[in-house]
């Protein structure tokens, strides 16, 4: 075999190795003779000529991270276990390989340090009804202190909120009374409209005393309306004075 042709098939061979593809979510980043080159390659094909360069392959895809429960002590000593998730992508490859050694661990351990202070910063009812608030706030800390990694905190979600067994009777027995004093305010409410509605019938019976007579009259016929029913209907006395004055003057 040629010497010639040796050579060539090495150069072939070292050429086709050099050869990298990227996809369409990656960034290369490249060091050359130990030095960063300012722009990072990709996406497409590329050459890395080992050993001058070396590449390191950067997914610029939003990575979706679960921060494990972490114990918490609220501002009211209340003792909870809280996880949350964590979105978050690389924005510049370069920094994050060369400002934070491993830009996954070091996110994550950050997530877990800024939950826990966040969550001991607020009582236990504005951790479970403002949720909102504090996802915004823990994304504005969290984008703060990785930005300068290259890293872009998208959003964070509290998950869960995991109660002692004590706390979480305690909290049913405040549901429950809270529910029982609504229940009390409105069946309040309604009688006190009720009795206002009699009010205004008794003024204006009082005002009109055919209307009396009318309702009386009313009265009887939904009582005769029942079976085995019997009515006594009283008479009026000045119906029966006329009628014995009538008698006294025949005699």
């Amino acid at each position: 075999m040629q010497p010639g042709f040796i050579v060539i098939a090495v150069f072939v061979i070292y050429l086709l190795s050099a050869i990298k593809i990227l996809r369409q979510y990656e960034k290369g980043v490249i060091f050359r003779l130990g030095k960063l080159l300012p722009k990072p390659k990709g996406p497409g094909l590329i050459f890395v000529f080992w050993p001058i360069d070396q590449m390191e392959r950067i997914s610029l895809r939003t990575i979706t991270m679960d921060v494990p429960a972490q114990d918490v002590i609220t501002r009211d000593n209340v003792s909870v276990k809280v996880n949350a998730i964590v979105y978050f992508r690389v924005v510049d490859a370069n920094r994050a390989v060369v400002s934070v050694e491993n830009y996954l661990y070091a996110t994550s351990q950050l997530a877990q340090t800024t939950l826990r202070s966040v969550l001991g910063q607020v009582e236990l009812d504005d951790l479970l009804s403002k949720r909102e608030e504090l996802n915004e706030r823990l994304q504005t800390i969290l984008d703060e202190h990785t930005d300068p990694w290259g890293i872009k905190v998208l959003m964070v979600e509290v998950k869960t909120v995991d109660l002692p067994s004590e706390m979480q009777r305690a909290m049913a027995r405040q549901a429950e009374a809270e529910r029982e004093k609504r229940a009390k305010i409105i069946h309040a409410e309604g009688e006190f409209q009720a009795s206002q509605r009699l009010l205004d019938a008794a003024e204006t019976l009082a005002r009109e005393p055919l209307t009396i007579q009318l309702r009386y009259l009313s009265t009887l016929t939904e009582i005769g309306m029942e079976q085995n029913s019997t009515i006594i209907f009283p008479l009026p006395i000045d119906i029966l004075s006329r009628f014995l004055g009538a008698k006294k003057e025949e005699e």
